[in-house]
């Protein structure tokens, strides 16, 4: 399966499982399904294609087994159930993208919005991520480390330039006159 074809299926197996969630309160994000896609593609972008194909399985089989990782996400979030996966991963795999939103902040405060509800969201979300896919995630991140790359900064080029920007500096500039005129 190409690239393209294995995040759109992977996208669509999520939003499925978004659609399906049922919570105490509707949630209006679940009626936002452009905008859904759009973010899991840019949280998706920057990872390896074997650990994609990983995720995916992970997909397919929480499916056959009647299980909505979705659910099984925000029931963490809100500390409804006990923690799905234990992998010290997680927390490592957290603490640098943590780490690498806040440089990305530092460079764009404008743009990029650092909230206490990152570790929180992050780690729910690989808690529902089998340990093969969390080896293989790790091993993108460790491999990112050594290349000096930021894959925090990568997602948000990618998703700005899915939205017609030349770049992050571009969209910065424009807050930066944005909150000039309204001074």
């Amino acid at each position: 399966m190409d690239r393209e074809k294995l995040l759109q299926t992977i996208i669509a197996k999520e939003a499925a499982m978004f659609v399906a969630v049922k919570a105490s309160e509707p949630a209006d994000c679940q009626e936002m399904l452009k905008t859904f896609h759009l973010m899991r593609e840019m949280s998706h972008s920057v990872l390896a294609d074997d650990t994609l194909a990983s995720y995916l399985q992970d997909l397919e089989t929480a499916a056959a087994t009647g299980r909505n990782l979705m659910t099984e996400k925000y029931a963490r979030m809100e500390n409804l159930i006990p923690a799905l996966n234990e992998n010290e991963l997680i927390c490592k795999i957290v603490d640098i993208e943590r780490e690498w939103l806040y440089e990305v902040h530092q460079k764009y405060p404008l743009t990029v919005a650092v909230d206490g509800g990152f570790t929180t969201y992050a780690v729910c979300e690989l808690e529902t991520y089998s340990d093969e896919t969390l080896n293989l995630y790790y091993r993108d991140i460790f491999l990112a480390v050594t290349q000096k790359r930021n894959l925090v900064e990568e997602r948000y080029q990618y998703l700005y330039c899915r939205l017609g920007f030349k770049d992050l500096e571009e969209v910065e500039t424009l807050a930066q006159k944005r909150a000039a005129a309204k001074e």
